[in-house]
């Protein structure tokens, strides 16, 4: 949807006296109409909608005029979901909201909704919101255009700045940590790293898949063949039977917790142990993982830390419109070190007898990995 000019020409947002002076009525009467008053007959009341649906005139503009200037309320879209990550960055999303003192107005969108991002946006803007935080994780190709639409301050939590004017992102940062991820194992003695990875319609898969390739690349390592899962730990484990195949295989960087748990469950049926035989990392730090056979390594996410620091940059753009942007931080790279990594197991060579590596008892470690920490739990 594309927001109408006014007769004058102006390309900026409609204002009731635009509103007004088209429909050939007061603003008064504007006000009245908008604020549903009665003593407005029926024929100016059709001329006054009609000239505000010309113009692309909301109801939320009417609310910004009033004497406070704004509704101290943000609006959030996001996808539906009980999944681990996204409903984690949500809830922080949620505490971050209510701490900064403004209302929390939230539209869930469907996947394979043709309306999606765009309709769910078009939805917080009747209703008068001051700012928009976007976590929705799908590419499903339905977001559109939204830099005629948008006319408040959006931040995009995961994935890339939508073409708005006044947009923010935050919480970008999964293929460094991808990329770190990845290099614990290379720096194990690992030759290569396999990936099981997330769909590919989810940005935050992308993001994990281009970190991981990025490290092999640096180090010059092969690539292997991608498998994709579906974030759940049945994929996990139907991943980890096809991946045990490989006897070459001795790591694998998961792109979440849940199906590095099922890969782990299915490397054990085929008799590869982990991490004797095989290492595994995984990414989220959900709370099970420092609970299960072997305790999981896997990459932290400061799910509180991006909702914090991107709403306190989506507030300073809503009442400070003529400033610039708060600059935005690289999230920390936080590498919890448990025990499903080791070194790779030792290599048959012909006329030698299979030799022992003795690793050190207690836990395993790596050290920081770009300037990043590493946390044994």
């Amino acid at each position: 949807m594309t927001r109408g000019a006014g007769r004058g020409g102006s390309s900026g947002a409609p204002r009731s006296v635009d509103v007004a002076r088209l429909a050939g009525v007061s603003q008064k009467t504007v006000s009245r109409v908008f604020n549903d008053e009665p003593y407005v007959s029926a024929e100016v009341r059709r001329r006054v909608l009609e000239a505000a649906e010309e113009l692309g005139y909301r109801l939320n503009n009417a609310a910004r005029a009033l004497a406070s200037g704004r509704t101290r309320s943000i609006g959030v879209v996001t996808l539906g979901t009980a999944l681990y990550g996204p409903a984690s960055l949500i809830m922080g999303v949620e505490r971050a909201v209510r701490d900064s003192g403004y209302a929390l107005r939230v539209v869930n969108t469907v996947e394979g909704d043709p309306a999606g991002v765009a309709g769910a946006v078009d939805s917080l803007l009747d209703q008068g919101v001051d700012g928009i935080v976007i976590s929705e994780p799908i590419d499903d190709g339905h977001d559109g255009d939204l830099s005629g639409l948008v006319d408040v301050p959006i931040l995009v939590l995961g994935a890339p700045p939508l073409p708005a004017p006044r947009a923010l992102a935050a919480g970008v940062g999964a293929a460094l940590m991808a990329r770190a991820a990845t290099e614990h194992l290379l720096d194990l003695g690992h030759a290569t790293v396999h990936h099981l990875a997330g769909p590919q319609r989810w940005y935050a898969a992308r993001d994990r898949l281009e970190g991981w390739r990025a490290a092999l690349a640096a180090h010059g390592r092969t690539v292997p063949p991608v498998v994709e899962g579906d974030w759940s730990a049945a994929s996990g484990y139907a991943a980890g039977h096809e991946l045990a195949s490989d006897g070459d295989m001795t790591a694998v960087f998961a792109a979440n917790d849940d199906m590095a748990i099922g890969l782990i469950r299915a490397l054990a049926e085929a008799g590869r142990r982990v991490p004797d035989d095989v290492s595994v990392v995984g990414f989220d730090d959900i709370p099970v993982a420092a609970y299960v056979n072997p305790p999981l390594t896997t990459m932290r996410q400061p799910f509180d830390a991006v909702a914090q620091e991107g709403l306190k940059r989506l507030v300073h753009s809503i009442e400070n419109p003529q400033a610039d942007p708060l600059p935005a931080s690289d999230p920390p790279v936080d590498l919890v070190v448990r025990a499903s990594t080791a070194p790779p197991p030792p290599r048959m060579t012909p006329g030698r007898a299979r030799r022992t590596v003795s690793r050190p008892s207690g836990g395993r470690h790596s050290p920081p990995l770009n300037g990043g920490t590493s946390t044994q739990n």
